[in-house]
């Protein structure tokens, strides 16, 4: 072979190896963008980037496959009595009204068109639109799940609620951050 041809195949497996380096990152930086931390946490549960990123991506077509509608104006309105209703409890029954926020949450995705079977998928799923507040909803859901055997303080439930609140208010905004355009 002449040293051209060398040179010439050397070039162009450099050049495909950087393509491949340069769509890796803009992928990764997509996901980062999108996921937030729960990037993060994905690639310490799934001991990887590889398979973090494989996840997430699944959770984006899965989620592209939902049915997810905005709410309609009276809707919104509804929910945010509803929320005050929650909150107006937790003065005389924390423990219930955390439970009440939990279930008003869970109502209201299932409204905007998420699946609310099985904790974990409902994280899985929200993790996609509302990966900015999905801590918010794991501590909640937490003490939630703690206060059923009154092992919380009422600290801890005052907090709850106000995570909660930080994805309600998501969801009820339906997602949306400024600049974000809707279909």
């Amino acid at each position: 072979m002449s040293s051209g041809i060398v040179i010439a195949i050397i070039v162009a497996v450099v050049v495909i190896v950087l393509a491949i380096g340069l769509w890796t990152a803009v992928r990764r930086r997509h996901l980062r963008d999108r996921f937030g931390a729960e990037y993060e946490r994905a690639v310490e549960a799934e001991g990887g980037h590889r398979a973090a990123e494989r996840d997430l991506r699944a959770r984006e077509e899965r989620h592209d496959d939902l049915d997810l509608k905005p709410l309609a104006s009276t809707a919104r309105q509804q929910y945010a009595r509803d929320w005050n209703s929650v909150q107006e409890h937790f003065v005389d029954r924390p423990q219930e009204a955390v439970g009440e926020a939990d279930q008003l949450v869970t109502r209201l995705m299932k409204e905007r068109g998420y699946p609310t079977e099985g904790y974990e998928q409902q994280v899985k799923d929200l993790s996609v639109e509302h990966g900015r507040t999905l801590e918010h909803y794991r501590a909640a859901h937490e003490v939630n799940a703690r206060a059923g055997g009154r092992q919380t303080t009422t600290e801890e439930l005052r907090g709850a609620m106000v995570h909660y609140r930080a994805l309600f208010d998501d969801l009820l905004t339906n997602g949306d951050r400024p600049g974000q355009q809707r279909a």
